[in-house]
């Protein structure tokens, strides 16, 4: 009888990752022209981005520089849930954008029924905010990764602890 193979799929965000994409983000726009004399911020509320700047225009520019940023050090846009944007004082716009960690109900649904459409003989089980795939067969496990890459979920996940 061969032992069972396991890994977990998560969604997480570095955060430390996320403060120096913000740094650099910033150095940027306080060297660029078209920022140069305008009220443009980017700061990190324990796990909420806050973004401030001049008009709905400039906003859009911060969030070019700043996704750039985040892809270069590796963060998934996908884990980013952004609120309305909104008047603030002296005249600026804010928008909030909230990292999100772990993967929600609806998204760990998802996932256990395309594993279960797979008929790969592997079992799935939601645990808090991750789910855990088991099966003898590695290559059955390694065709679940391959589907849940593909399937069109809305927070980015990564495999860990596979053994």
């Amino acid at each position: 009888m061969s032992k069972e193979s396991s890994f977990d799929i998560v969604s997480k965000v570095e955060m430390s990752e996320v403060t120096n994409a913000i740094s650099i983000a910033m150095k940027e726009i306080q060297n660029r022209y078209d920022f140069k004399g305008s009220k443009s911020d980017i700061s990190l509320d324990k796990e909420e981005l806050v973004l401030i700047s001049d008009d709905e225009f400039k906003l859009d520019q911060l969030k070019d520089v700043l996704f750039s940023k985040m892809i270069k050090r590796g963060i998934p846009i996908k884990n980013l849930d952004y609120g309305k944007v909104e008047r603030a004082s002296g005249g600026t716009v804010r928008q909030k954008a909230k990292l999100v960690q772990g993967i929600d109900k609806e998204n760990a649904k998802k996932i256990n029924t395309l594993i279960k459409n797979s008929g790969l003989k592997v079992k799935s089980q939601v645990q808090d905010d991750q789910v855990r795939v088991t099966g003898k067969n590695r290559d059955d496990l390694q065709k679940i990764i391959t589907a849940v890459k593909e399937a069109d979920l809305t927070v980015d996940v990564q495999f860990v602890n596979y053994r």
